[in-house]
């Protein structure tokens, strides 16, 4: 190969809006001819943990820290940001059981992994928001929907904190019959989505308080981030500033097309009512940025590190500086 010629990669991750632009070939890294393949999330982490596929992936924010906490340096992570979901409607009881989410204290709650992202950011909320400590609950593992899930990485579980799997049931049929009294869950269970009402959420209006919480803390719930193998970054060590470039700039031309999308008397997006959305988006972080970068998000990194220390997930405690390299953690200005 030339000193001309591109370096020929792939990427692989689920589709989103704010990627499109270098999937489609819009936006291309420099010095990088980029082949961008698109699956369920699901099948992104499980193909790359298990056989490492492709030279880029999405990857689990929890998995990454763990892996890196126990001394795997096989991916070097870039802080570029895909999904970020706040976990105020990700807990889900029997109607009419709970007025607050401090009677949670005490009771069988369900969770379909417990080093998965959307239950650091949830344990977090009930530990730090609503006083409710992590040993005053008896954990149940099993799959939200189908039984047979488990556990995908070792757990150094806090002392004094239960957690008991169940190989043969689901947490669905187990909040139904009553023997788990919640459920905290990324995917809804199958009853809530079929609009049973014996299931519902334990916040029911999340959209006032994910705002507040956002406004006060400053934590925006970070669940996936962009990782490279390393043996890619050993080859190329340019490769890392590059990548980021070019997600940082599709993200910026997504973030420009919904910031305009409301405006006219023609509907840009297929979504009813999506000026108040933007509105408050802008009233919430004061604009449609959804940053990439490591000092934009800092303190909900922080925040994720402790929890996931706190919590078990990862092994020892983890700085910022310990997720992502310099070359990608700093800048330059002009």
């Amino acid at each position: 190969m030339s000193l001309l010629e591109p370096v020929e990669i792939t990427a692989a991750m689920t589709h989103y809006d704010h990627v499109s632009d270098l999937v489609a070939g819009r936006v291309q890294p420099e010095g990088v001819k980029l082949r961008c393949l698109e699956f369920k999330v699901e099948e992104v982490f499980f193909r790359f943990e298990r056989f490492r596929e492709w030279e880029v992936s999405e990857m689990s924010m929890a998995t990454y820290v763990s892996l890196l906490s126990r001394g795997d340096t096989s991916m070097v992570g870039i802080p570029v940001f895909p999904s970020r979901v706040f976990r105020h409607s990700s807990f889900y009881v029997r109607s009419g059981e709970f007025s607050s989410p401090a009677e949670l204290r005490g009771k069988r709650i369900g969770t379909p992994e417990w080093a998965m992202t959307a239950g650091i950011y949830a344990r977090a909320l009930l530990t730090h928001e609503w006083g409710v400590p992590l040993e005053s609950v008896e954990w149940v593992q099993a799959g939200v929907n189908q039984a047979g899930r488990t556990e995908k990485v070792p757990l150094a579980l806090p002392k004094g904190v239960k957690l008991s799997p169940v190989a043969d049931r689901c947490l669905d049929e187990m909040l139904l019959s009553g023997d788990i009294d919640g459920i905290i869950s990324a995917h809804a269970p199958t009853s809530f989505e079929n609009q049973d009402p014996r299931i519902v959420r334990l916040i029911p209006h999340t959209l006032e308080a994910e705002m507040e919480y956002a406004k006060r803390t400053g934590v925006v719930p970070i669940m996936h981030l962009m990782v490279v193998k390393r043996e890619t970054v050993q080859s190329y060590p340019w490769i890392l500033r590059n990548l980021y470039t070019a997600f940082d700039e599709a993200r910026a031309r997504s973030v420009a097309r919904l910031a305009v999308a409301p405006a006219g008397p023609a509907s840009r997006v297929p979504v009813l009512w999506l000026e108040e959305a933007v509105r408050k988006t802008k009233e919430a972080f004061g604009g449609l940025s959804f940053p990439y970068g490591v000092e934009e998000n800092r303190a909900t990194l922080e925040a994720f590190a402790n929890w996931s220390y706190e919590q078990g997930v990862a092994h020892r405690r983890m700085s910022v500086e310990d997720l992502f390299p310099s070359q990608v953690g700093s800048g330059f200005r002009i």
